[in-house]
């Protein structure tokens, strides 16, 4: 199929672009990367009456790392942010997410920030940016503001955006010391969606007992979903009763549904699977880090 007749505007400043959103933004799309907008208007399930192409605003395609974190605009592609060493060191989940995005071609082309305000509960980024507590800059024609992951993911492919804005930064915090982080997914073929995906974020003491352990889903509920499962580790030991307790927590916890791909148990079972993997992992990760100072 092809999109539904559209204008077409290509702004040269950021300003242009956010005074030409202000004017139609009932009826107008954003475009960046573009590899999950053009499918959605090539089978007619968008039709806007503009399209505002940013590509010309190269203010917008940056990494900056620093010791709080890592910062990227919204033209920075995956692979950029997947091979910027500095920020991979600052946050190396990053990297790990964003290796199981589609395929090279996409991460040369699409941006992070577009596929986290896609909000799709079945992509890396969403999930990583929930489990990080990371935030967006949203700017409009009237200012700017940011909001935090928390706030951002109000239902299935919908945000907190409100008419008129941009996002036009991701902000990643930086992982803290005795921390450890891991990413797993589970595919069809590699590059598909996941059938079920797992991140962990495992913090530990100086003494290496697990003082917290959140996990992020992707593809088991209708926005990103976030666990605290630090209560399955109230003993400070990575055991393998605690970790099939936090399993078992997750397995509980997740809202999946059945479609062609998987069934809602196999889902089910999936994340219970992965839960476990990742947290091993992210606490292997953060004994490493800690032992010998490497990301």
């Amino acid at each position: 199929m092809k999109p539904a007749p559209f204008a077409y505007l290509r702004p040269e400043c950021l300003q242009d672009a956010l005074e030409a959103y202000a004017d139609h933004a009932d009826d107008a799309k954003i475009l960046a990367g573009g590899q999950s907008l053009i499918p959605l208007l090539s089978m007619r399930l968008a039709a806007p009456t503009m399209l505002i192409d940013i590509n010309r605003l190269t203010e917008l395609s940056y990494v900056h790392t620093d010791a709080s974190g890592v910062r990227f605009g919204a033209l920075t592609r995956h692979a950029q942010i997947e091979h910027d060493k500095r920020a991979n060191r600052a946050q190396p989940l990053l990297r790990k997410a964003l290796r199981s995005v589609a395929h090279p071609t996409i991460r040369n082309r699409g941006t992070t920030v577009g596929s986290i305000v896609h909000a799709d509960a079945a992509a890396e980024m969403p999930a990583v940016l929930r489990l990080l507590e990371g935030s967006v800059t949203l700017r409009s024609h009237e200012g700017s503001r940011e909001v935090g992951a928390e706030d951002l993911f109000v239902g299935p492919l919908e945000t907190s955006l409100a008419a008129g804005e941009i996002a036009t930064e991701i902000f990643m915090p930086a992982l803290p010391a005795g921390a450890g982080v891991a990413f797993e997914e589970i595919s069809r073929r590699r590059g598909d969606y996941a059938l079920c995906g797992a991140a962990a974020i495992v913090q530990t003491d100086p003494g290496g007992a697990v003082t917290s352990v959140k996990t992020g889903y992707l593809s088991v509920s209708e926005t990103p979903l976030v666990l605290d499962l630090s209560d399955a580790f109230d003993d400070g030991e990575l055991s393998q009763t605690n970790l099939t307790g936090a399993g078992e927590l997750a397995s509980a916890a997740v809202q999946p549904e059945t479609d062609i791909h998987a069934t809602a148990d196999y889902r089910r079972q999936l994340a219970g699977v992965l839960t476990k993997q990742v947290i091993e992992q992210a606490h292997n990760h953060a004994s490493a880090r800690t032992i010998g100072g490497s990301q």
